[in-house]
């Protein structure tokens, strides 16, 4: 790890092995100056180059910086708001130790889904449900998240996994890849599969604040293979900066998404404000919809805890009523007409809302409950002390 982190600092600054020194002391000298770009006040700070950012997050995320280095970086950086540069620089670090899910085969793009990894507490989320319908009309569909999150501290995607009795948070990366190969869904669980990012959350509750990460989170691929991003946001400022971003990273393939509480849910509540750019070949296209327009639109469903969404859940897949079903149909059916299922976003709704009806959405759940559980059995089976 020594030699790592000198290396790292080594060659882009110029220090020699001869006046290297402690370790310590000369990483905390080249993050000082990094974070005196950052925090120097209103008229004087600059931003980082590319390369500084990845340099500042590959710091951060080893723990080479000091605790209050990291804590003033990310309080002076949020304060200052960064540009998609230093974002760019920053998901270049999260590729060098950030996992990878190894690509499957598909006869479809899989779609990532960058969920707020702070959760929601005012409505209720369909994320889960969307990704069954895309994996049952066979395009897979993967997400990635943690716990509970400073500073919402909202209701994060792994605690209804759980409730569905499908517990993601305990397979080893390989062992997702594989489930995500036979099913057509994916969850990276941040504590189990990014243990370095898992190591910069208390600082979130520390500095009170939500930092640069969160906004990394909202771009980050972990499928290591083609696919098509989906980024929620709440401020159009942040489209703006994740477009610039994606440019830079040379990513073409993604829709950004004007969600509820920022995620990639559509609300029904207010026309949905998506953007759609699928290669280099063609413009930024911007659509407008109305949930109105098909019946659709109504209040978004209040937030609540896991168990009762998973119920609501259980509850559409067999095919009844509840007030979180044209929510569900409403996404399904977009979702279903983006990842090219189906033509049009009525077909895709008709689609979506078939599917439902069918037992194939809840048949596809619990080949998915089956399918982790057999390999945890299988990892028990070898590692009895583990």
């Amino acid at each position: 790890m020594r030699s790592n982190a000198l290396k790292l600092i080594r060659e882009p600054l110029g220090i020699s092995p001869s006046n290297c020194g402690d370790v310590t002391a000369i990483v905390s000298d080249v993050f000082r100056a990094l974070l005196q770009k950052v925090g120097s006040g209103a008229h004087t700070n600059k931003p980082l180059t590319r390369s500084e950012a990845e340099r500042a997050a590959s710091l951060m995320l080893q723990q080479h910086a000091t605790p209050a280095q990291i804590g003033a970086f990310l309080i002076a950086h949020r304060i200052r708001r960064p540009t998609s540069v230093e974002l760019a620089g920053m998901l270049d670090a999260y590729d060098r130790f950030a996992p990878t899910l190894k690509p499957i085969s598909s006869d479809r793009v899989p779609l990532v889904f960058c969920h707020p990894y702070d959760g929601r507490s005012r409505t209720a989320p369909v994320g889960i449900v969307t990704a069954l319908i895309l994996a049952t009309a066979g395009c897979p569909a993967i997400l990635h998240g943690g716990d509970r999150m400073p500073t919402k501290m909202g209701l994060p995607a792994i605690e209804i996994w759980r409730a569905l009795d499908v517990p993601f948070h305990f397979l080893t990366l390989s062992q997702a890849r594989e489930v995500l190969q036979a099913t057509g869904i994916g969850f990276i669980y941040m504590p189990q599969h990014f243990p370095l990012g898992q190591g910069l959350v208390p600082y979130r509750e520390q500095i009170g604040k939500r930092p640069p990460l969160a906004t990394l989170e909202l771009m980050w691929n972990p499928y290591g293979g083609r696919s098509r991003l989906v980024c929620g946001y709440v401020h159009p400022p942040t489209e703006k900066l994740m477009r610039g971003t994606l440019q830079l990273r040379g990513v073409e393939d993604y829709l950004t998404l004007k969600g509820m509480e920022g995620s990639c849910d559509l609300p029904r509540d207010r026309v949905v404000i998506c953007g759609i750019h699928r290669s280099s070949e063609t413009e930024f296209e911007r659509l407008c919809l109305a949930p109105r327009d098909y019946d659709l639109a109504g209040l978004d469903e209040p937030g609540r805890e896991a168990e009762a969404i998973a119920a609501d859940y259980r509850q559409i897949l067999e095919g009844q009523s509840s007030p979180l079903l044209p929510s569900v149909i409403w996404n399904g059916g977009f979702y279903l007409w983006q990842a090219g299922v189906c033509e049009s976003l009525a077909a895709g709704l008709e689609r979506a809302e078939a599917l439902l009806q069918s037992d194939l959405v809840a048949a596809k759940l619990v080949q998915l409950q089956t399918c982790v559980a057999t390999k945890l059995l299988v990892r028990a089976s070898t590692c009895p002390d583990k």
